[in-house]
């Protein structure tokens, strides 16, 4: 697996515009984007930090990933994301090496990116996503 930087890290938050209003008025970064990910019932926003993104992610459905992370564990750091070359490849060389993954293979996340998901149980605690940007 090549990882070549840290793509985003990722934030549950219960309010997004709220949340938005903090890290713009109060951290001083502004925000770029903001996208509905309907399949996986999210609407994040993206701030850029020096070469790394935060995003933000609120639920748009309680049953979906999001709504039950923040009502079991509430808001906060939810996931970091690694960009790699080859995220087919990533998961299927994570999965060789017994870590658990969530995809078996990549899937369309926000921004345009293909994504895969490894679980925290084999991670050590942490949610972990690969990511892939297919138009550079």
């Amino acid at each position: 697996m090549e990882i070549t930087h840290i793509e985003h890290i990722g934030i549950a938050v219960e309010n997004l515009d709220e949340s938005i209003r903090y890290y713009e008025d109060v951290l001083g970064v502004k925000c770029y984007g903001v996208e509905e990910v309907a399949d996986q019932k999210v609407r994040t926003a993206f701030f850029k930090v020096g070469d790394a993104k935060i995003e933000l992610l609120e639920s748009t459905d309680p049953e979906g990933p999001i709504g039950k992370y923040v009502e079991k564990k509430g808001p906060g750091m939810h996931h970091i994301a690694f960009s790699v070359k080859d995220v087919d490849g990533a998961l299927k060389e994570a999965e060789e090496k017994g870590i658990r993954t969530i995809d078996k293979s990549s899937r369309k996340g926000a921004e345009g990116l293909s994504i895969g998901f490894l679980h925290p149980k084999s991670t050590k605690g942490v949610l972990t996503e690969l990511c892939e940007n297919k138009n550079k």
